[in-house]
């Protein structure tokens, strides 16, 4: 972002001293930042994943149990709610609010590093689903391991990504999630007090 605004301030003055030469008045025109709008939740885990370097990445599964995909993001199905609660944290009551779901999981424990993205429905809004998430988590009951940090964060808009994990494995990955997505607006990221 800093980067993008030195961009942005360099054109400027060499468009000022340009005018300034020729005496021309340069036509105004506004541009609104875009956001891009990811195809699929899956793409967004995929994108991010993609980022790593061959000594980054880590054994890890995608997708669900009847549809595991190794080392890589998978699409998780929306059947088993019950499943879809306890492995990705989705509260019960917000499952009807979701019609997507991937998932990215540390292949040896999963409180070492998991991360859910999921496509809200037609008029869910993101940062109430965000919010019952990143409850969700917080007060889990945890066993095998204890993670030390969640974030979560809405991409596009229509997509709320949820990770949680160790410290160690949590940093790489909220670096590439934003060199992936830096228009993502971050809802939470915290230590995880459970």
């Amino acid at each position: 972002m800093k980067k993008l605004i030195s961009l942005i301030l360099a054109l400027a003055m060499v468009a000022a001293m340009a005018v300034g030469c020729s005496n021309v008045a340069p036509a105004e025109t506004t541009t609104e930042p875009s956001v891009v709008v990811p195809e699929s939740a899956l793409e967004i885990l995929e994108n991010i994943w993609a980022l790593y370097g061959e000594d980054e990445k880590f054994f890890c599964m995608g997708g669900d149990f009847n549809n595991p995909v190794d080392n890589a993001p998978g699409n998780y199905s929306l059947e088993d709610a019950e499943m879809l609660s306890y492995q990705l944290y989705v509260p019960a009551d917000q499952v009807a609010s979701i019609d997507q779901a991937a998932s990215l999981i540390h292949g040896m424990n999963v409180n070492t590093f998991t991360s859910g993205v999921f496509h809200l429905a037609e008029g869910v809004d993101a940062n109430a689903f965000a919010t019952a998430v990143r409850d969700n988590v917080q007060s889990a009951q945890w066993m095998c391991g204890f993670p030390e940090k969640l974030i979560v964060a809405v991409v596009g808009g229509e997509y709320v990504l949820m990770a949680f994990g160790l410290n160690d494995a949590m940093t790489p990955f909220e670096a590439k999630l934003t060199t992936a997505y830096p228009d993502a607006v971050m809802a939470y990221n915290e230590a995880i007090t459970g």
